[in-house]
């Protein structure tokens, strides 16, 4: 591992940031505290919310930490096209007796605010997704002793994350779940991501940066597998998920393993931007037609999803799942950082003995 990463935590493993509340306070920490490197999801708080929630990640854990902030979008949307979606979901609203959000509630997620609160109090680990900041501001956490990461899908987006002076990358293969951390989206790039293990060969030729590998990782052989492609550690976020420490909705848990769930897809229909998920009626019915506007459409059906969930009907929530998702096993958060340590462990003492052969 690289050896700024190695005094952040003992294990090659990071619990990934997922925003909507899945990446609490107890789940952080309880990573941190057996040895893996936990996050929290500053995505859709306010910057005070955010800070609270290091508060409580400081009063649980001594251990370091990361923070994981949404870069803010650019007005690219088409509002007739938003306006379609809306009338589209009318039935949605009327069955789950709720208002449709309102789309134009904000597409900085607090930005600047959360920047200010992390730069005057620093945590250990700051990353970002959807986009790469500005020299200025990594330059920033730098000199506050921050190490910082930035999501990439491509050896474009590692190579812009190098010049403005990453520490380090998180690339993200197409089969992670939640929402892809493209710099740009384009919808004609739609379903167009490359896998992971080949994702982690292409960015090793392009940068000179450590990579994080995450996407559909679920096993330590898996982690293995992408540390000797070349990366420096593995971020599982479906894995955690389940955990009993995460703050994920019951019915997302479970889910994750409900034989009426069989796959996973890239989807528009929640957010406006793809986001893989498992495949319900809501992402059957209106992906076909959600419009790429985001974060509109987020703001359009967040209304929606918690209704959906009060209801306990899981086929109008966004039920983010990685590939791997079958593979979830409900275990303390810390027991399952110990269990995919020495799973890696084991695999990389057979690739070693295979390879001495």
């Amino acid at each position: 591992m690289s050896s700024a990463l190695t005094d952040l935590c003992r294990h090659p493993i990071v619990q990934a940031p997922m925003a909507g509340g899945a990446s609490c306070p107890p789940l952080a920490a309880a990573v941190s505290d057996a040895g893996g490197l936990g996050f929290l999801a500053a995505g859709y708080k306010t910057a005070d919310g955010m800070y609270q929630e290091v508060k409580q990640v400081r009063g649980l854990t001594s251990q370091p930490f990361g923070v994981n902030l949404f870069m803010p979008q650019p007005g690219t949307a088409d509002p007739a096209a938003v306006e379609v979606y809306r009338h589209q979901l009318a039935g949605e609203a009327a069955w789950y007796e709720t208002p449709l959000g309102d789309p134009d509630s904000g597409r900085d997620d607090g930005y600047e605010a959360k920047l200010a609160i992390l730069l005057d109090d620093p945590v250990p680990v700051v990353s970002f997704t959807f986009g790469c900041p500005t020299r200025d501001v990594l330059d920033s956490f730098a000199k506050a002793g921050t190490f910082t990461v930035v999501t990439v899908t491509s050896p474009d987006e590692a190579q812009a994350a190098q010049w403005a002076g990453a520490d380090a990358v998180c690339v993200q293969g197409i089969e992670a779940g939640g929402h892809q951390g493209t710099h740009r989206d384009d919808p004609e790039s739609d379903g167009a991501g490359i896998g992971l293990l080949s994702l982690i060969a292409l960015v090793r030729e392009t940068v000179q940066l450590p990579i994080i590998a995450t996407g559909g990782l679920m096993r330590g052989g898996q982690i293995a597998g992408a540390l000797a492609a070349g990366a420096v550690a593995g971020q599982l976020g479906t894995a955690f998920l389940v955990c009993p420490e995460s703050g994920a909705n019951a019915l997302h848990k479970q889910a994750m393993t409900n034989p009426l769930f069989v796959r996973t897809e890239l989807t528009r229909a929640f957010s406006g931007r793809p986001a893989r998920g498992l495949v319900n009626r809501f992402m059957r019915e209106h992906g076909p037609y959600a419009p790429a506007a985001y974060p509109e459409v987020h703001h359009l059906t967040s209304g929606l999803r918690k209704a959906a969930a009060k209801a306990g009907d899981p086929q109008g929530m966004a039920l983010w799942a990685g590939q791997g998702h079958r593979m979830a096993r409900e275990l303390p958060a810390g027991q399952l950082v110990e269990v995919l340590a020495a799973e890696a462990d084991s695999a990389r003492a057979a690739l070693a003995l295979g390879s001495s052969r």
